[in-house]
């Protein structure tokens, strides 16, 4: 029996691999998400057969509980909801490892009563990071979900933060080292002492972080999850729970590598720089300032007459688009300007929206073609040759002072180069700064057109124009 799970282990470990493999190219990620999901299946079915499972009826209760509140969620969340539902996803996943090791520990108690269990160092080791690292998840994943809904804002208290995990930190090293020199099982009152320290070093390391970096720290939490995992594996032994939790902790680290790469910033300054709003020290009276009189309105009808002749035309989605689901009249418009023999192409950068990939699957629900979708190195020689770049909801990843002002927090930053374009159209509800917090000097630039308002309002309102034309 020992043999076949291990063997249903390797067979989901490879399911996995090609999951993930799949999950590179819009082209065959529904594929891999498939290969991921029958892995699951497997992984899970080999680990009810093993020998520790003694009563199935809790785990059929919560399969159902489990399964039910998942459907739902597929169903209800929205696509703008996504990334809260990606950082509450990584808490729970944290969440159920320091369960899981907290469980075993009070089981090795009785084991040992009864001199069926001896702890190792290993063990020990293999107990305590799986309560720290899923303590630090649970709680970090749950700030970073307010902080994307807007219910937490940026800390002005940053150093305040940075004491108390330096105070979290030296405290649980010295519980850790007490912990794994005597006899760790009867340390009760330690152990609920540092899940106590590991869910306030949680809120502490996340809250200081601005909200401009929340998608990288979702990427990172979603790291500490798989290797809570990997380490509640080594605690309970299971093979297929440090394959896949090492998996999901090697993912993470490599995309949040990839993210910091696109904005130009290090891990360590996103997590100890502070939010880059208040490093720029703008205040809403200035944004308002850097605007006043200068950006040029403009309404649908212009902007129909103007797409009316263009030859090439790129869209900028960003954040804005989400919120207004404005992804089927973006394509209804495309395929207009197609109709008449306009070259469409849609400029993704890799951190617009709120998650990797974001903007992606939202074009993709709206069955935009995959070879339309131009990443931002293979776009961006393109848009001097750009009759028109409509910008919807961008903000922060088409700004050019990450190009040019050294003194700017996003300087450095790959942007778009919309700004080359021979002209701009603006589609956004407001003047408000994006996740950075500093005003963009591309709004009020001679070749940009401001439309303000809801970006499916707006399109909606260009496609009946363009009609009449």
């Amino acid at each position: 029996m020992e043999t076949l799970i291990n063997f249903g282990y390797l067979i989901a470990a490879v399911l996995f691999i090609f999951g993930i493999k799949g999950m590179t190219t819009p082209k065959t990620a529904v594929r891999g998400n498939q290969m991921s999901a029958i892995g699951m299946l497997v992984a899970i079915v080999a680990a009810l057969l093993d020998y520790n499972v003694v009563d199935f009826t809790w785990i059929i209760v919560g399969v159902l509980i489990g399964g039910t509140i998942g459907a739902i969620m597929a169903k209800k969340v929205p696509m703008t909801d996504m990334p809260e539902m990606v950082a509450a996803l990584n808490g729970i996943g944290g969440g159920a490892s320091l369960l899981v090791a907290s469980a075993n520990y009070l089981e090795s108690q009785k084991l040992a009563e009864m001199g069926k269990f001896v702890p190792t160092y290993d063990w020990s080791i293999a107990v305590i990071l799986s309560i720290l690292i899923g303590a630090v998840t649970l709680t970090g994943s749950f700030i970073a979900v307010g902080k994307l809904k807007g219910k937490i804002g940026d800390s002005n208290k940053v150093m305040l933060f940075k004491t108390i995990v330096k105070i979290v930190l030296l405290t649980l090293i010295a519980g850790t080292v007490y912990f794994a020199m005597n006899n760790p099982l009867e340390q009760d009152y330690l152990v609920l002492g540092m899940v106590a320290l590991c869910l306030v070093l949680g809120i502490c390391l996340v809250m200081p972080i601005g909200g401009a970096d929340m998608p990288v720290v979702v990427s990172l939490l979603n790291s500490y999850s798989g290797l809570a995992g990997a380490a509640a594996g080594f605690v309970l032994g299971n093979n297929g729970l440090i394959i896949t939790g090492s998996l999901v902790g090697a993912s993470g680290i490599i995309l949040t590598s990839i993210m910091c790469k696109a904005m130009n910033r290090s891990l360590t300054n996103v997590l100890f720089g502070g939010s880059m709003a208040a490093s720029a020290g703008v205040s809403k009276s200035e944004n308002d300032a850097f605007y006043e009189g200068k950006v040029k309105y403009s309404s649908s009808d212009e902007v129909a007459m103007l797409l009316d002749g263009a030859q090439k035309v790129v869209f900028v989605p960003g954040y804005g688009l989400a919120v207004a689901q404005a992804q089927h009249a973006t394509r209804e418009l495309a395929s207009m300007l197609e109709a008449r023999g306009c070259d469409v192409k849609y400029a993704i950068h890799p951190v617009a929206g709120r998650m990797p990939g974001h903007m992606n699957v939202l074009l993709a629900e709206a069955e935009v073609p995959y070879d339309q979708l131009v990443e931002m190195d293979t776009i961006n020689p393109e848009f001097s040759q750009t009759d028109v770049a409509i910008v919807l909801g961008a903000n922060d990843v088409v700004n050019p002072a990450a190009a040019k002002d050294p003194a700017s927090p996003i300087f450095g930053m790959p942007i778009l180069d919309v700004h080359n374009a021979k002209t701009v159209v603006v589609v956004k509800r407001g003047l408000s700064p994006g996740f950075a917090g500093i005003p963009n000097e591309l709004f009020i630039r001679d070749n940009s057109l401001m439309v303000p308002g809801d970006a499916k309002k707006v399109l909606q309102e260009m496609i009946g124009a363009l009609k009449d034309l």
